[in-house]
């Protein structure tokens, strides 16, 4: 028998209630896991692993002296999500995106948001994301975010939180894509139990989706990667063969005649979309940064006079960029004229004094985050650090203020985990993805990550964090 650890004290678990029974939407997973034995469990892990490893399913670390590949641990124990839950979320995101669209255009153009002083200018036209090659643009739908990646958390209240947003390249989608491959594959028996809202659509939708970012019929679409040493270059390389497009590094392009040409053993072909994997800053040696080895010099006077796409747009960054996250419910307001259906997490500004000042007197009790941060770095989680670590922190928010922001140390649900000692609660998070073309689609579900260190809140693959299936029923079991 499988021992199974009950949920914490005070905590959501999103299978279990306090009381140690299960919620209704888990019933049949909750019934086969009671009878199914332990040693089972443990031979299907090693397959999957064994699995993962044969198709390459990892990543690099940065920083790591070894250089060595890693595989993102998967728990066999899927987040599964109610009909009528998702369809709430799946409402919310869609709402956030449309504004947050919205808000990239208008500051880029008409700048209405800042003249009306619902976000301070030099927040926005300062910002280290904002780039002023595209203003005056117009893009094809008015479309900036083509890809994006809300990351969502459910608190002790059971209520969800937006905890940001990833506009420029949203990774993760194909460890959802792999990790319900892998499910169904490993437990077909428990895909009988339960209709279950399908994935395996994403990258027939994504080529879609970048085909409608253009309005040039039948058009050539490419996966620009930065190569195989870029920690997502297996999706990079996964999204390409799933959309039978190209994957192609800076090397097989090149500008000419205000068109971008890719170079194969036919001869030239006239690129129109570029799904980029590439940031901003290395994109084009002639107009960021000179010494980028990963960009196609000329790119970005092509892409500003039309003749090519970019998804997503150039200077997307500023929209998902930390210090403008608390005002995205503003934005709502403002664009649509509609009250947010997600919530934001309280957020605490360092560049304003008085905000400073409780951020300071209350580290231990907070996260601290920095505004370009991403991975899990450059942060601090007050409840878990040390006086040493906290007061080394409090000198770089006081050296930069402006470079941090801070939030409640929220709990995260939980939702149980194979663990050495058996099935434990373990925390997690949600992201699911959103594609924007001539109409904004969902696939239901998103990646579930989970932190595999007991107590721990960092979800991220770079910190020791894991995977899980998410699964989205259609309907209650019967």
């Amino acid at each position: 028998m499988i021992r199974i650890q009950p949920p914490g004290e005070a905590l959501y678990d999103e299978m279990l209630l306090a009381d140690g029974q299960c919620r209704p939407h888990y019933a049949p997973f909750w019934h086969w896991l009671k009878e199914t034995d332990d040693k089972y469990i443990q031979h299907k892990r090693e397959e999957a692993d064994l699995l993962f490893h044969r198709v390459g399913i990892t990543f690099n670390v940065y920083g790591e002296e070894d250089g060595a590949e890693r595989l993102i641990p998967f728990d066999n124990v899927p987040r599964i999500i109610p009909a009528a839950e998702w369809r709430m979320l799946d409402k919310g995101i869609r709402q956030r995106v449309k504004a947050l669209n919205a808000f990239l255009h208008d500051i880029y153009h008409d700048q209405r948001i800042l003249k009306e002083k619902v976000i301070p200018a030099e927040q926005v036209l300062a910002n280290d994301q904002y780039q002023p090659c595209m203003q005056g643009i117009t893009l094809h739908r008015r479309t900036y975010a083509h890809i994006t990646g809300v990351d969502l958390i459910r608190n002790q209240d059971g209520h969800y939180y937006v905890l940001e947003d990833n506009l420029r390249t949203p990774s993760g989608v194909s460890y959802m894509l792999e990790n319900r491959k892998m499910m169904m594959r490993l437990y077909p028996e428990l895909f009988s139990r339960q209709r279950i809202s399908p994935v395996e659509r994403y990258p027939s939708l994504l080529l879609q989706t970048l085909k409608e970012s253009t309005p040039v019929e039948n058009p050539c679409v490419v996966v620009l990667t930065p190569g195989r040493f870029n920690s997502a270059y297996f999706e990079h390389s996964f999204l390409a063969q799933q959309m039978g497009v190209e994957l192609v590094e800076n090397a097989d392009l090149f500008v000419k005649d205000g068109h971008v040409f890719m170079r194969t053993t036919a001869g030239p072909q006239q690129v129109d979309v570029i799904y980029r994997r590439i940031d901003d800053a290395y994109l084009d040696p002639l107009a960021f940064r000179p010494d980028s080895m990963l960009g196609v010099p000329g790119l970005l006077s092509v892409y500003r006079a039309g003749g090519v796409v970019l998804a997503n747009a150039v200077g997307t960054g500023v929209a998902d960029d930390k210090s403008i996250y608390p005002y995205v419910p503003e934005m709502i307001r403002f664009y649509l004229a509609e009250e947010p259906i997600l919530n934001n997490v309280p957020t605490w500004q360092c560049r304003r004094p008085a905000e400073l000042s409780h951020v300071l007197a209350n580290l231990a009790e907070l996260v601290v985050k920095e505004v370009h941060g991403a991975g899990g770095y450059g942060m601090l989680i007050g409840p878990c650090a040390s006086r040493a670590e906290i007061a080394a922190f409090a000198e770089r928010i006081k050296a930069r203020p402006d470079n941090y922001i801070a939030q409640p140390t929220l709990s995260l649900s939980t939702c149980p985990t194979f663990v050495a000692s058996g099935v434990a609660p373990r925390h997690i998070d949600l992201r699911p993805f959103v594609l924007t073309g001539r109409e904004t689609r969902l696939i239901p579900g998103g990646l579930t990550r989970v932190a595999l260190t007991e107590g721990s809140l960092v979800v991220n693959s770079s910190q020791g964090g894991g995977t899980k299936d998410t699964w989205v029923l259609e309907d209650y079991p019967c």
